[in-house]
């Protein structure tokens, strides 16, 4: 009998018009929607739905919109195939999308979660604006091989590795000195390619510092409960079913790698052979193929 597990993407995935279709034809899509424009104090639909880009785009603004929209996702997913999410026993998501997991699995409320969501992406922001800073994709690498080249490339800046996604595809994160160094000396040192992402900083490093700080303080005052299902952490690839590990656990994670990968291989040695990314994009797809060819995952259209 197959194992079901969802999975909910990370910031990057957004674009403009995500959650149109779902929010004209379902009410409760709707209304996920408008309860979140009151908490947030501006019109969330009007941002995801019609842009512009570029404020969709930033930091603070897209961390909440994705988390909105791919619960708008899920509940388009429990109107038309109600068993798949009832027969769901496993969850994980990429960085935010962490979040959008532990609503699913009860350990937040949706107004609880989206709170969180908003101080972190206005944290992140904070941040990111203090030290000039980004991420570079490198692709053709093992984490060896890529840790030489942060090691190589970090000279007297801040460099490493922040994403390990799937074989031959690891993110870097450092000061902007660093990381166009390790661009360049990416394909002289193997890789195929070194891809810089249009991201605001260096998330998942000690760039981050004040952040973790600040999320700390919100996630101290969040209510939060034991998990219905196991949801994957990002930091060290293991569900967790006590509500303070899970606190501490998305503290550290915005300072630590997100061990998507390994958090992928402990779902497959589980048994779950059946997934769905529940969330804009096809991007958690295409990464679950480069680590199992065999497995299905179907993306829920938003």
């Amino acid at each position: 009998m197959s194992r079901i597990a969802f999975l909910f993407p990370g910031q990057g995935a957004q674009t403009v018009g995500m959650g149109r279709r779902l929010a004209e034809s379902l009410p409760s899509v709707r209304d996920l929607y408008d309860r979140a424009g009151a908490v947030l104090g501006y019109d969330l639909a009007e941002l995801c739905f019609h842009g512009p880009a570029e404020r969709l785009d930033s930091t603070v603004c897209s961390q909440p919109a994705l988390f909105v929209t791919s619960l708008a996702a899920l509940e388009s997913l429990r109107q038309e195939s109600p068993e798949v999410v009832l027969s769901c026993e496993g969850a994980a998501g990429l960085s935010l999308g962490e979040y959008t997991a532990m609503v699913f699995a009860g350990v937040l409320d949706y107004e609880d979660g989206l709170m969180l969501v908003q101080r972190r992406g206005a944290a992140m922001q904070d941040a990111s604006d203090a030290t000039p800073s980004g991420m570079v994709s490198i692709l053709g690498l093992e984490r060896v091989q890529v840790e030489a080249l942060c090691d190589k490339a970090r000279g007297d800046d801040v460099l490493e590795i922040a994403n390990l996604l799937c074989p031959g595809n690891i993110v870097i994160s450092g000061d902007n000195a660093a990381c166009e160094r390790a661009a360049e000396m990416a394909q002289p040192m193997g890789a195929m390619k070194a891809v810089p992402l249009a991201v605001a900083g260096a998330f998942h490093t000690q760039i981050m510092r004040p952040a973790d700080q600040r999320l700390a303080e919100a996630l101290a005052d969040a209510p939060m409960r034991r998990p219905k299902i196991p949801v994957i952490s990002n930091v060290d690839a293991r569900a967790h079913d006590d509500p303070e590990e899970i606190r501490q656990l998305l503290i550290r994670q915005v300072l630590h790698p997100v061990r998507w990968e390994d958090s992928m291989r402990v779902l497959l040695e589980q048994g779950f052979d059946q997934f769905y990314e529940v969330g804009p994009g096809r991007v958690l797809r295409g990464l679950l193929r480069r680590i199992d060819r065999t497995v299905s995952c179907q993306s829920v259209d938003v």
